[in-house]
């Protein structure tokens, strides 16, 4: 069994860099976890953006803070949900210098393979659920871009309005003159425009995993997709 991303990207997972492809590998077949650490700038939209940011931190869903250098760690672990459905994480931990005294800011994210792509389960509780478009760029990165959303919470389901949202687009890749990854993210509303944004570079190690740390699973894991 191969990785989610090289069943959703197919043969154009050959074109990523090498290092590209051990880090996007991490799955239960190779029974590898990839952790990172490394710093970011985070940056977010005008004033008006903090309550909808705000909203998004209760779930761990987005990042309210911003800053210069923020120390990161990214902990990409495989494992077999509850519905059997193979899973990567991705939970990113920001120890934001102001928030010193309290907790560091968390964003989660589960992501498992349904119909042929990448389907990306946002927050604690899985709320959101958003498909992925993937692509492999002419230097060997990844590039990620959000599309429909849909949001869950006990009976209640409906497609998120892309008005109140926005749409994310990812860029992360390797260099060979610092070896390190570099990973770019921008969320724009297609009215309001920039939203929310980090840009920053990391190094990982490489741990065998044929789980996850309870701590980086959900509180509950969404049938519906």
């Amino acid at each position: 069994m191969t990785s989610i991303f090289e069943r959703a990207l197919g043969a154009e997972f050959d074109r990523l860099h090498p290092m590209m492809r051990r880090r996007f590998g991490v799955g239960l077949d190779v029974a590898e976890a990839c952790v990172g650490t490394g710093v970011m700038t985070i940056r977010r939209g005008p004033w008006w953006t903090v309550p909808f940011l705000q909203f998004g931190r209760l779930r761990n869903i987005l990042v309210p803070d911003v800053g210069v250098d923020v120390p990161f760690l990214i902990e990409n672990y495989p494992y077999l949900d509850d519905l059997g459905r193979e899973t990567v994480t991705f939970v990113r931990t920001y120890s934001v210098p102001t928030r010193a005294a309290r907790k560091p800011v968390r964003f989660d994210a589960t992501m498992v393979l349904h119909a042929g792509r990448v389907l990306d389960y946002l927050g604690t509780h899985q709320h959101l659920a958003v498909d992925l478009d993937l692509a492999v760029d002419d230097r060997g990165g990844l590039v990620l871009r959000s599309d429909a959303q849909r949001f869950y919470e006990g009976p209640i389901a409906f497609r998120f309005p892309m008005l109140f949202s926005g749409r994310a687009e990812l860029h992360e890749w390797w260099s060979d003159e610092d070896q390190a990854f570099h990973v770019d993210l921008e969320v724009r509303n297609h009215r309001f425009g920039f939203l929310f944004g980090y840009r920053g570079t990391f190094t990982c190690e490489w741990l065998p995993a044929t789980d996850a740390p309870a701590r980086l699973k959900p509180t509950r894991t969404e049938r519906r997709t």
